[in-house]
């Protein structure tokens, strides 16, 4: 029947669109912990347009073959472009790659699924558009993709998911939805509006199985006038719990703006140097190695960068409240650099392309941090924006990395009322050893965070039941509930089965 289905597609989409065998190879997870068959493609297949899309849908409820969408596959960390369930044709939206509308003075653009934040960037740049973006850490990704795993960036526009406006979805049958405003013909409200006539459906598309996007609006900020990037390099790990309350009440009174990303001091090397100039033993650095690299790249124990945004003078009026914030952090050192709105990436410094709104591919280097086969996996979990969390969250994080042989590499990305503890642990894939033990390490860090009353705000494919199964109010309510809406819309099962533990 597989045989079937992929002549279909080649004749819907055109050979050289459908890869199968060996050329399915870039669709793998490309740092999994493991086995490849463990998440493989049967084949995979690139529409570039609804009606291609829509073709792509008839034949996988013709074959009864399970299809895994992803926007562009770079998912890195959490699976790439592999699907969940073996045997499912991948199908990759990056030839879906338009930008439809960039509206400056709404201060909004619409995009399809293959548009990167590279190429937003691009596109506003050569256009002069006066408008400022929010990107990831690697800007390679897809926006809608990135929104609808509620990623987020680090500028103004940091929640990606809450910027988001106005869906296009295709449904298990072929049908067509547009959420919100768009739900009218009409509408001339569609990308500005995110309610509409009755329930708001946006949400039930993020982390779900329940259709395909296939455009979708996002806001963007109006350019600044100013911009003002701030790093605060604390010396003491003790100090983790200032750091976190103090910013978390700049950031609820209106004094910063943007997110606050907290990194410790090797998370922070591995996107400038390389392991073995500072510890060449394959056991976790011991304190003293990890002071003397922060003393050699004269980084913080704990760094935390954020951004303030604005005419000139707020930005200084802030900046002046952020100066009195440190100096109440003994020894904690503030690196200021001031920008226009305007600053193109040859103008800025590099460390600050995040909070300038300037996508890049600088930190794919962590993942080097290890040697041998690159590769690295990350752990998510989501906390109150408090000292006492914070510092539980961190000291269990640390002891259960170093405690099976590896470094830890994380911190707070710090958004106000919660924090997400992030913990990115590179290893080399060609290292059988090294690889068995971070699935141990991960799979164990989810239950013991869990007896603790928290949970990661997204996984692997190789957690995602496991965490789901953590969701366990009323009797997996909640759960109940997504499989009820499942059946209804995708009765057949084709669509992502098994993607945040949702199945049909």
């Amino acid at each position: 029947m597989s045989d079937f289905a992929i002549q279909a597609l080649q004749a819907a989409l055109g050979v050289a669109h459908v890869r199968v065998n060996e050329d399915v190879a870039s669709h793998r997870d490309p740092y999994l912990f493991g086995d490849y068959s463990r998440f493989e493609p049967l084949a995979v297949a690139m529409p570039s347009s609804v009606p291609e899309l829509q073709a792509v849908m008839a034949i996988a409820r013709e074959h009864r073959v399970p299809l895994w969408t992803v926007s562009t596959g770079k998912n890195l960390g959490y699976g790439g472009a592999a699907p969940r369930v073996s045997g499912s044709v991948v199908v990759d939206l990056q030839r879906m790659n338009r930008i439809l509308e960039v509206n400056e003075e709404l201060g909004y653009a619409v995009v399809e699924p293959g548009v990167r934040f590279l190429d937003l960037y691009a596109h506003l740049q050569a256009h002069g558009h006066k408008l400022m973006m929010s990107v990831p850490d690697i800007g390679w990704g897809s926006l809608i993709g990135n929104s609808l795993e509620r990623g987020f960036g680090y500028s103004v526009m940091w929640d990606h998911a809450a910027s988001q406006c106005g869906l296009e979805v295709m449904l298990a049958d072929g049908r067509l939805v547009r959420t919100g405003m768009g739900a009218k013909s009409s509408s001339n409200a569609w990308h500005v509006y995110k309610g509409g006539f009755g329930p708001s459906l946006d949400g039930l598309l993020q982390q779900s199985n329940f259709g395909v996007v296939t455009r979708m609006g996002t806001f963007l900020l109006p350019q600044p006038e100013a911009v003002v990037t701030c790093m605060v390099k604390t010396k003491r790990v003790s100090d983790l719990g200032s750091l976190i309350d103090g910013l978390r009440l700049l950031m609820l009174n209106g004094t910063i703006q943007s997110n606050a990303v907290i990194g410790n001091t090797t998370v922070i090397a591995s996107m400038m140097s390389d392991r073995k100039t500072w510890w060449q033993d394959e056991g976790p650095m011991p304190e003293f190695a990890v002071q003397a690299m922060a003393d050699g790249l004269g980084l913080g124990r704990w760094n935390a960068r954020f951004g303030l945004y604005g005419p000139s003078a707020i930005c200084s009026a802030r900046l002046h409240v952020v100066r009195a914030f440190v100096e109440q952090i003994a020894g904690a050192e503030l690196v200021v650099r001031e920008y226009p709105g305007s600053v193109t990436a040859k103008e800025a410094h590099p460390a600050d392309h995040a909070q300038l709104g300037i996508p890049g591919l600088a930190l794919l280097r962590m993942a080097e941090w290890r040697g041998g086969t690159p590769a690295h996996t990350d752990f998510s979990l989501v906390c109150p924006a408090t000292a006492k969390d914070a510092n539980r969250q961190h000291e269990l994080i640390q002891s259960s990395i170093e405690q099976a042989g590896f470094d830890y590499a994380g911190g707070f990305t710090l958004q106000g009322r919660y924090a997400i503890a992030l913990a990115l642990l590179a290893f080399d894939r060609s290292n059988v050893t090294q690889s068995q033990k971070v699935e141990g390490l991960f799979g164990d860090l989810i239950n013991e965070a869990s007896a603790l009353g928290y949970a990661p705000y997204r996984a692997h494919l190789a957690f995602m039941d496991q965490i789901s199964e953590q969701y366990d109010f009323n009797q997996h309510a909640m759960r109940d509930v997504a499989q009820t809406l499942k059946r209804a819309l995708d009765p057949l099962g084709i669509l992502s089965p098994g993607k945040q533990g949702i199945w049909s």
